[in-house]
């Protein structure tokens, strides 16, 4: 086999085991969880004035009690009217039972034209932050709680007293307080308990005082956790480290060190759950309820408290899992709360390679949407910004390989001439190729070198959260960060693909992918050699980019046209010059 077709072969294996593998490169499987027992973490500053600490009581300890054993004192006449906090940002409604959060909308972020739900149920009666005596197997708190009324707007607080079973004299009352700010996705859920009498509590349920449990499952709405349109990863953060922890469907997987934060995060929002100074257990759990079989949820349970009052502090973040709105909480005076050194922006996917140069395409979009407010039009301009720069390598890809299928005369009676003796072949070919100072790999090594631009935009179009719900052609590519369609085949799914969408936007890809790889196909044997490339290559590409972002799709078929009219331009160009010369 001469050189050069073994050049073609190598690279054609090359491009497709990219093009199989690219999902795989991009979003690598979770890591088991380690095995090594890790350093303590570094503990973010906190507000001393958030949290009462435990103050030791003299009276003995009380045996353990069961969650059955705790009621509510009987009152009557308490409100069911639910209680509304709403700001530029965020609406939450909050239910007197249990004093819960029914519903916890993003009023910025829509999800089908309705604001984004954080509080995804399968059922009325789930919420999310809501309270168990004891441990996670505990029943709910769903007791009517007072709603007291604050001046201050941005609190909603609600109380409700409990006894013990056989200690009905000595009433407890538990207050849960949310504390919010206007401009931030982060609130304060604190929870207090005050004795009636100058004793601890004794609520000792298997070692535990309560349990919060955030929402079932997290917004937006989603048709599957196909890794690619929607996910839901479970993640831990202690001494400057991301874990991701691997939870399997239906189980849990309770967390055993100490950490500064848990967090479920999806594609473009997340939920993440600091705790404060308390000794707090965290358990993540996958494990179906009615009406919703795809669960992601955060358990936090408290140690017995060892005092006659406390008042413990959880913060939460739920909102866009965007750097600039995680990272403000790195810096005491960038937020409301004066925390710092959080690092919740490490909720963020890097790219560990290419990281930088999708970095720098996402300010070039972004800069360019700032003067052309549409996205669409924003990834026309930037992938022809791109084309421009990579001009140069291209343009010499393209002479390379105008001047190897011009050789193809002199390569072809080396082959009927020494058809019989291949080494005397391939020394003979490598000898002309020399005398014209041509390199066989001249025309490869400048597309391959073009290969992270097209990882790093792969990266941009399926994660830059300014994409999500932006359109481009109205009535057909609505959201660039989605698959378009044309036509819903409703309730039938195509076998073994798993397809119910006909989309056109793969269609036209294949045929501008054709119409370039026409352009670049060698005359003779050479067309018989490249015919995989040729027609192979778009086949593969279109059942991998079929489900794909249209904003991704939309710059390769951009960068299709530009690379035919580049191509066009070359031939007309040597045209011009081979006719120039015959005269």
């Amino acid at each position: 086999m001469e050189k050069r077709t073994l050049y073609a072969v190598i690279l054609s294996v090359i491009v497709i085991t990219i093009g199989f593998t690219v999902q795989t490169i991009l979003y690598p499987p979770e890591p088991a969880p380690p095995a090594v027992e890790e350093p303590a973490p570094r503990t973010p500053d906190r507000d001393p004035a958030a949290e009462a600490p435990d103050a030791p009581e003299p009276a003995a300890p009380a045996p353990l009690i069961a969650a059955g054993e705790i009621s509510a004192v009987p009152q009557e006449g308490i409100s069911r009217q639910p209680q509304v906090y709403q700001s530029d940002l965020i609406r939450v409604t909050f239910s007197p039972e249990g004093a819960a959060v029914s519903s916890f909308q993003l009023l910025r972020h829509l999800d089908d034209g309705e604001p984004v739900e954080m509080i995804k149920t399968g059922a009325p009666d789930q919420k999310g932050f809501t309270l168990r005596f004891g441990g996670i197997d505990s029943p709910v708190v769903d007791d009517l709680f007072i709603h007291r009324r604050t001046d201050d707007r941005n609190v909603v607080e609600f109380y409700r007293d409990f006894y013990i079973g056989g200690r009905e004299d000595t009433p407890f009352r538990v207050i849960r307080r949310y504390i919010f700010h206007p401009d931030e996705y982060m609130f304060e859920l604190q929870t207090g308990f005050e004795n009636s009498v100058n004793e601890f509590i004794p609520l000792d349920i298997d070692g535990l005082a309560y349990t919060i449990a955030t929402g079932p499952q997290i917004g937006p709405e989603f048709e599957s956790l196909d890794g690619r349109q929607e996910f839901r990863r479970y993640l831990t953060y202690a001494d400057g480290r991301r874990r991701n922890v691997s939870v399997s469907a239906g189980a849990r997987e309770q967390i055993t060190d100490r950490i500064n934060w848990a967090a479920i995060s999806g594609k473009y929002f997340t939920l993440i759950t600091v705790p404060g100074a308390a000794d707090y257990r965290f358990t993540f759990s996958a494990e179906p309820v009615a009406g919703l079989q795809d669960t992601s949820r955060i358990y936090v349970s408290r140690p017995v408290i060892r005092s006659s009052r406390s008042t413990d502090t959880l913060r939460f973040y739920a909102g866009p899992k965007t750097p600039d709105h995680l990272g403000r909480y790195n810096s005491a005076s960038d937020n409301a709360f004066r925390t710092q050194n959080l690092d919740l922006d490490e909720a963020v996917e890097t790219r560990f390679l290419l990281g930088w140069l999708e970095n720098i395409l996402k300010f070039a979009l972004n800069s360019i949407s700032r003067v052309v407010p549409n996205y669409g039009i924003a990834i026309i301009i930037l992938t022809l910004i791109v084309k421009v720069l990579l001009w140069p390598l291209t343009h010499k890809s393209y002479e390379s390989t105008a001047r190897m299928q011009a050789m193809s005369p002199k390569i072809q009676e080396l082959k009927e001439k020494y058809k019989d003796n291949p080494q005397k072949m391939n020394a003979e070919t490598a000898a002309l190729y020399k005398k014209e100072g041509i390199n066989p790999l001249g025309g490869c090594l400048p597309m391959l070198l073009q290969f992270p631009f097209f990882i790093a935009m792969f990266g941009l179009f399926n994660n830059h959260f300014e994409l999500r719900g932006a359109g481009f052609i109205p009535g057909w590519i609505e959201d660039l960060s989605a698959p378009e369609s044309i036509w819903n085949f409703g309730d039938f799914t195509l076998p073994f693909l798993g397809w119910n969408d006909l989309r056109l936007l793969p269609i036209i890809f294949v045929g501008t992918q054709l119409l370039s790889s026409k352009f670049m196909q060698s005359p003779g044997a050479q067309a018989g050699q490249m015919k995989m490339m040729t027609y192979m290559l778009p086949l593969v590409f279109f059942f991998v980019l079929y489900n794909m972002p249209s904003g991704l799709l939309v710059y390769w078929i951009v960068t299709n046209v530009l690379t035919v009219g580049q191509q066009f331009y070359n031939s007309r160009i040597k045209q011009q010059g081979s006719a120039a010369a015959a005269k």
